[in-house]
């Protein structure tokens, strides 16, 4: 039987498996010694030891697409980097680096904008302008007026959804929504995992309706993009590909270059001073970093 781990404590995985529910599981010795751990994501063969009692082991860790190590998780389709228009402004740098680290890693990003209730109309206008050049999609809601939820809700369908961003950004109140109209099985989820309720907050998969899952991810405010080098830097900036070769010089960095085509696309407005200040400062750090 197959299924996705939606949740694991003290060596105990949760895994979903459509129409069939969550079954409570061990993994097998074989994966400590191979040094495998199963992660949430994963999608796992099970062997199951009870139907009644929804028990079984884990007999096989399918291949991953994807991994993050902080949280450490697997298999995710999407991230919804989730910040507010307002109270609290956005944090660009923060914002720029949860972009790159899921480009990295190759996972599609989806901006969602909220408490846009409370937001000026320049405010909104402003991420809009930034951000939407760039090709990312730009969402904005409000939790608390229930504002947009039918197209955030378009966007998570059939897929796994990592949701990232700082705290005080109505983050849990946005999950709260999509979770609202999910069928009794959640509370038939929670009982079954409610031992694991009184530990420290771990990734875990929530069922939004059927083959849809939101994974709230404690801990993924804090970013280093410190596995990357300089050099790389520029790629996970998409606007800057369109100027790729068009430098005075091969393999311009885009810093102090003479004639570099992106820093005149900067002067012209044609890419925004604020994505293109992030890029330097991050660009400095990971220099920094080299150093040491």
């Amino acid at each position: 039987m197959q299924g996705k781990i939606i949740k694991g404590i003290a060596g105990f995985y949760y895994v979903d498996v459509v129409e069939s529910g969550v079954y409570e599981c061990k993994a097998k010795g074989i994966f400590r010694k191979d040094k495998k751990k199963p992660l949430v994501g994963d999608e796992v063969e099970i062997e199951v030891f009870s139907d009644t009692e929804k028990e079984g082991s884990i007999i096989e860790i399918l291949p991953r697409k994807n991994e993050l190590v902080r949280p450490a998780v697997a298999n995710i389709d999407q991230a919804l980097v989730v910040f507010a228009v307002t109270e609290p402004s956005p944090h660009f740098q923060l914002l720029d680096r949860f972009l790159v680290m899921m480009d990295c890693k190759g996972i599609p990003a989806v901006l969602c904008f909220n408490k846009k209730d409370i937001a000026q109309d320049t405010q909104v206008a402003e991420l809009k302008e930034v951000y939407e050049a760039c090709g990312y999609p730009v969402l904005f809601t409000s939790a608390k007026k229930e504002e947009n939820m039918d197209r955030l809700k378009a966007f998570l369908k059939g897929k796994t959804t990592a949701v990232a961003g700082p705290s005080g950004v109505g983050k849990s109140s946005l999950i709260n929504l999509m979770q609202s109209e999910v069928k009794m099985e959640t509370g038939r989820i929670s009982q079954k995992i409610a031992r694991g309720k009184h530990t420290t907050r771990h990734s875990e998969l929530i069922v939004i309706e059927e083959g849809s899952y939101i994974m709230d991810t404690p801990g993924f405010s804090s970013l280093y993009v410190n596995e990357l080098e300089k050099e790389e830097l520029k790629y996970y900036f998409k606007e800057f590909a369109q100027y790729e070769g068009t430098c005075k010089f091969h393999g311009c960095d885009h810093i102090h270059e003479p004639d570099c085509a992106v820093k005149a696309a900067v002067e012209e407005g044609k890419i925004h001073k604020i994505r293109y200040k992030d890029y330097t400062d991050i660009y400095q750090e990971l220099k920094e970093k080299r150093r040491y």
